[in-house]
């Protein structure tokens, strides 16, 4: 196996694939990077048996062959090259040889035969959208995903595919955010899927805002995004999701408007003097305006008292100020809508007039 590549292109498809590989593994061969030269191809692999990321690219003098390198080592010296260096690699038995201008490096290898790979998925069904359409779905609820509950179904993102929409969901019992889009073509069928937190993370930090469009393909198994060059293959977790419409209040006719940077900016200085360990502001309404009240044990107390376009009164309910927080950021218009049915429900944080991004926050009891 033989390549030779101008440095930036070498390193895009590095930076792409090195983030899957962990730096603890079970197994020594999972902490290197398939290189393969095949079909006129040069293309890298990372895994660590739940994630698999292929990265491909263009190169000269190819030499066709296979091999693994030890991913950390590979990516730190190509960064460390001098910007616009030639880079050539040639592998010799067990070891292979990187050469740029003076430069000269020896690093072993595993042989590719011991490489996990995920080859073929059960295709169940194939969705393409706007790469810069997945993100903003992506981004604007990865932050309500579990970690490390042992509600495991919960420590990941619900993909749920419906007949003319996707949503993607997260939760972790206290919070829900949702964000779903039109699809251009009908599904065959409703499906959903639950990504783990490792694929999403990886996923989202791979897509960018940009023109393109990426194709999602559902197995039964896995789930495989094609994005240009790159294909992303995670596994799915094996379990079912809570009913996350039965979340969302009904009824919720106690609403106020607000504008959304005040209310950040009025909610931010509230939580500096909330509880360290619940972070609860109580949120009285009345006609007009919202007053936000946060105590600690110190006896210390914080007010702030917002202009809101609001009818409700004497209305005094709790809430996690951050998980108000990340709710409001979460949003994009200039105005947010809070939306309750009593005292003891939760609380429904929406874009006024938008309802393809909701977000719920259970009620605190302060």
């Amino acid at each position: 196996m033989q390549f030779s590549i101008q440095r930036e292109a070498l390193l895009k498809p590095l930076q792409q694939v090195v983030g899957v590989v962990e730096r603890r593994q079970t197994l020594p061969v999972l902490a290197n990077l398939l290189v393969k030269v095949s079909d006129g191809k040069l293309s890298f692999t990372g895994t660590d048996l739940e994630v698999e990321m292929v990265a491909a690219t263009d190169a000269d003098k190819l030499v066709d062959g296979e091999t693994t390198i030890p991913a950390r080592k590979l990516f730190d010296i190509v960064r460390a090259l001098p910007d616009g260096a030639k880079i050539e690699l040639k592998l010799n038995g067990d070891r292979v040889a990187l050469n740029a201008g003076r430069s000269r490096f020896t690093l072993a290898t595993l042989p590719a035969t011991e490489f996990p790979t995920i080859e073929e998925i059960e295709l169940v069904e194939r969705v393409s959208l706007p790469e810069e359409v997945l993100r903003d779905l992506m981004d604007r609820t990865a932050f309500a995903m579990a970690n490390q509950d042992v509600r495991y179904y919960l420590n990941g993102m619900l993909l749920d595919l419906q007949e003319h929409a996707l949503r993607c969901v997260a939760t972790d019992g206290h919070r829900l955010a949702l964000k779903e889009t039109r699809l251009e073509s009908k599904v065959t069928a409703r499906r959903q899927i639950i990504i783990p937190r490792k694929g999403v993370n990886e996923l989202v930090g791979l897509l960018e805002s940009g023109e393109g469009s990426v194709e999602l393909e559902f197995g039964r198994n896995h789930l495989r995004v094609r994005r240009g060059e790159v294909v992303f293959t995670s596994k799915l977790i094996d379990g079912r999701f809570p009913d996350y419409e039965a979340v969302i209040p009904l009824g919720a006719d106690k609403r106020a408007t607000l504008d959304r940077e005040v209310l950040r900016g009025a909610l931010q200085r509230a939580a500096i003097l909330s509880n360290e360990k619940y972070r609860g502001v109580k949120l009285e309404f009345s006609p007009g305006k919202l007053r936000i009240v946060a105590h600690n044990p110190e006896q210390e107390e914080a007010v702030e008292e917002v202009e809101a376009d609001t009818g409700v009164s004497d209305l005094t309910v709790g809430f996690n100020v951050g998980y108000l927080l990340d709710a409001l950021a979460a949003l994009r218009g200039d105005k947010a809508r809070l939306s309750l049915r009593d005292a003891q429900s939760s609380c429904l944080v929406q874009e006024d007039d938008n309802e393809q991004s909701r977000h719920v926050i259970m009620p605190l009891r302060l």
